[in-house]
């Protein structure tokens, strides 16, 4: 009995979590992380030898389902807040951003201002992320599982739709980029573009399939060689930056629909992250500071989308005055950045490959979410494996990218206006839930009331809201967006009114959705209680 009693009041052995090198369990955990208790299914034959890779290779098994806090009760540390920085430093400091600044000229704006504004956008696209971020640690949940709690169990798929579509475009957009840099600096062009697309997407699969151990190792090294590249970028390119490059917008009023349309458009990249920013820390620690989580995010995320963002602007501006740098720019953006490097000769095409290859880095958490986000969609969906979906979404990326490889700029600017709009609607939607229902439910009882949120739920229809008042709400803003926008397919009655055209879809897709969804919320909790 003596021995008996000694043995149960032993202190509990502390998991290594998975983003440390860890498998984020106990051993005494293991049976139960594998078991249905945690909703995977053992039960078909593709899961089991999932399960077995993961006892053998390491690789996630875990899909969407919730990681409980026994699986991760020990305390945050430092390190934990570090890597939440690492992460977004080095998803972001990548040559999808430079290409975002190349934009600028697009919007008929100068250097001077494309910076200023530029710069604002970003930033404030980061701060909505991190405040959704801030939600992972704290719920053990995925995004768009979390987004159950506001839209319902229904109605958030068709979020889960919209991310799919996003995140694979970033997979799209990276790769394909990646393929025109490597293509611009072999010999002769003798590497085309879809042999270079197909070789970042192939190393993304591999990262991306063993899941987030390896993810946030790769991420947390990979940014090493890409602050180099850069600032070496910096260096070579920026004497031929053009400071004095003016603006081309004939009237005030056109000059300020440029603005606001590029202002938007550099909010919606930092943005996009706000429907997949849960997803990488549900192993973080249950105690971890949703403030730290968001300050960490707002400046990893957005001092690596500035600074890519104002490289991209400079070697824009560039392109006025430098004729070299033109000519490569009409081929393409990645023709571009590799010309930037070509007065450093053999070490410049190194340079070149270096940042093509960075390109993985902003591909892997895309790729990540976009195979959780299929599983998400129903329990068939479910009942395979991420690694499989993994696969699925990479080989459709990569065919499409390699389809639209001659089309790059327009497919960057429309993909980017289409990811701002349904983030901005899902961020005021979480926002108002939370500030506007969920504390004022739980003031005085504490968080564990039946106010906020319960985390255990997740995947209980009937204890999560019906999601009328967020769908209808949704459905409300895209009325918003419709009317504000601005792009190659279609101008709104209202982004046509400013200038020669302003895209105003994002804020207005806030404004109608905030509107609309505390008094429906209100009638939906009065009437139906959930």
């Amino acid at each position: 009995m003596a021995l008996s009693s000694r043995t149960s009041s032993s202190p509990k052995p502390e998991p290594v979590p998975a983003y440390l090198g860890g498998d984020g369990v106990t051993a005494d955990e293991r049976a139960h992380l594998m078991s249905d208790n945690y909703g995977i299914h053992n039960d078909t034959k593709i899961q089991r030898f999932v399960n077995r890779l993961e006892s053998l290779a390491g690789i996630e098994a875990r899909g969407i389902q919730r990681v409980p806090e026994s699986m991760k009760s020990r305390k945050a540390t430092f390190g934990d807040y570090f890597q939440v920085f690492l992460v977004w430093f080095s998803a972001d400091l990548t040559a999808n951003n430079i290409a975002l600044g190349l934009l600028a000229p697009v919007f008929g704006l100068g250097l001077k201002d494309a910076m200023i504004v530029g710069t604002f956008g970003a930033m404030a696209g980061s701060a909505v992320t991190g405040y959704v971020a801030s939600f992972g640690p704290l719920s053990g949940n995925r995004t768009l599982v979390f987004a159950r709690y506001t839209m319902g169990y229904w109605p958030s798929r068709i979020a889960v739709l919209f991310n799919i579509v996003v995140m694979g475009g970033y997979g799209l957009v990276d790769c394909l980029l990646a393929g025109q840099i490597l293509s611009a600096i072999s010999p002769n062009g003798s590497l085309s573009i879809i042999v270079g697309t197909i070789i970042a997407a192939v190393i993304s699969l591999v990262v991306t399939g063993f899941g987030i151990k390896l993810f946030h190792v790769y991420e947390r090294y990979a940014l090493i060689p890409q602050v180099c590249m850069f600032f070496i970028l910096v260096g070579v390119a920026g004497p031929n930056f053009n400071a004095s490059s003016p603006d081309t917008g004939t009237t005030p009023e056109t000059r300020s629909g440029n603005l606001l349309s590029f202002f938007f458009l550099t909010m919606s990249a930092p943005l996009a992250w706000s429907g997949s920013s849960c997803d990488f820390f549900v192993y973080f620690p249950t105690s971890t500071s949703r403030f730290y989580v968001f300050l960490c995010t707002l400046l990893g995320l957005g001092v690596a989308s500035v600074f890519a963002l104002l490289l991209g602007v400079g070697l824009a501006s560039g392109t006025a005055t430098n004729p070299a740098w033109a000519t490569a720019n009409d081929v393409s953006a990645g023709a571009l950045i590799a010309e930037a490097f070509t007065p450093l000769g053999t070490f410049g095409k190194f340079c070149a490959v270096i940042v093509a290859l960075g390109q993985i880095s902003n591909n892997i958490p895309g790729t990540y979410s976009a195979a959780l986000g299929v599983q998400m969609l129903g329990s068939w969906f479910l009942a395979i494996p991420r690694l499989v979906w993994t696969v699925v979404v990479v080989v459709v990326y990569t065919v499409l990218a390699c389809v639209g490889r001659d089309n790059f700029y327009d497919i960057f600017e429309d993909f980017l206006a289409l990811m701002g709009y349904w983030t901005i609607m899902f961020f005021v939607l979480v926002l108002e839930e939370e500030f506007l229902f969920r504390r004022p439910m739980a003031s005085g009882a504490g968080w564990k009331s039946a106010g906020w949120y319960d985390w255990e739920v997740w995947g209980q229809q009937r204890k999560l809201p019906i999601g009328i008042a967020a769908f209808s709400a949704f459905c409300v803003g895209w009325v918003g967006a419709v009317l504000g926008m601005y792009q190659n397919y279609w101008t709104g009655p209202i982004g046509g009114a400013i200038g020669d055209g302003a895209d105003l879809g994002l804020p207005l897709a806030f404004g109608f959705t905030g509107l609309i969804f505390p008094p429906l919320r209100w009638l939906e909790l009065k009437y139906i209680g959930r």
